[in-house]
């Protein structure tokens, strides 16, 4: 079971937030945030990480363009999609015209998640650091974290779920399929990964254990 992609919703019309979320859901793992404002949005895309954002461009106090930017300077780093009138259209934005056909929308957004999920290269905050998957690698500044390939998938599927992972699903998720892989295995590279990333193993504030799995920290 893959664990849900949590996409952040903002627009100001509530029949077509309702359906997007109904459409959504039928089709995958999607977790959807509602906002019907960039003032809400804002404080949402602070809590948690996301996979995308679906962002109207024509908002009652303000425009999609003008969040999406604000979200980039605050470190929002998951892909962006505003919807625009057809006559107005954000200047230099990635867009898809209004009235649009869900197919059409849906296939943009998978587009987008693979494109992302597939820039390795591209860094990533993970708590006081920079997270570069490609190079196995966190930096602090002028420090240096070196990591496994198997540290490097743990951080990576956290991240990209931006929620709590049950044990279960990690395993399956960065080891596969294998009978010799039990939750031992997992909570050794937990705590080998904590000595490298936290202050203190004893106080983990990067790598969070919760509800029976683990996630990162907002």
């Amino acid at each position: 079971m893959a664990s849900a992609k949590r996409v952040l919703l903002v627009d100001d019309d509530a029949v077509l937030r309702a359906s997007l979320v109904e459409q959504l859901s039928r089709e995958g793992p999607y977790c959807v945030i509602e906002a019907a404002s960039a003032a809400q949005a804002r404080d949402l895309a602070m809590q948690g990480r996301y996979a995308l954002a679906i962002v109207d461009q024509d908002l009652p106090d303000g425009a999609g363009d003008a969040l999406a930017r604000e979200l980039r300077a605050q470190g929002f780093d998951a892909p962006i999609l505003l919807l625009a009138e057809r006559d107005a259209p954000p200047p230099a934005a990635e867009h898809i015209e209004k009235p649009f056909r869900f197919a059409d929308l849906l296939a943009r957004l998978n587009l987008h998640l693979s494109r992302h999920a597939a820039s390795d290269d591209l860094p990533v905050a993970i708590g006081p650091y920079l997270f570069r998957p490609g190079a196995k690698l966190l930096t602090q500044g002028a420090r240096k974290v070196r990591l496994t390939e198997k540290e490097t998938d743990i951080l990576k599927f956290l991240h990209n779920a931006g929620t709590t992972v049950a044990r279960e699903i990690l395993l399956h998720e960065v080891w596969g399929y294998n009978p010799t892989v039990t939750t031992h295995t997992l909570e050794t590279h937990i705590y080998r990964l904590r000595r490298k990333i936290e202050s203190g193993v004893g106080e983990a504030k990067i790598l969070l254990t919760e509800g029976g799995g683990y996630r990162l920290a907002p």
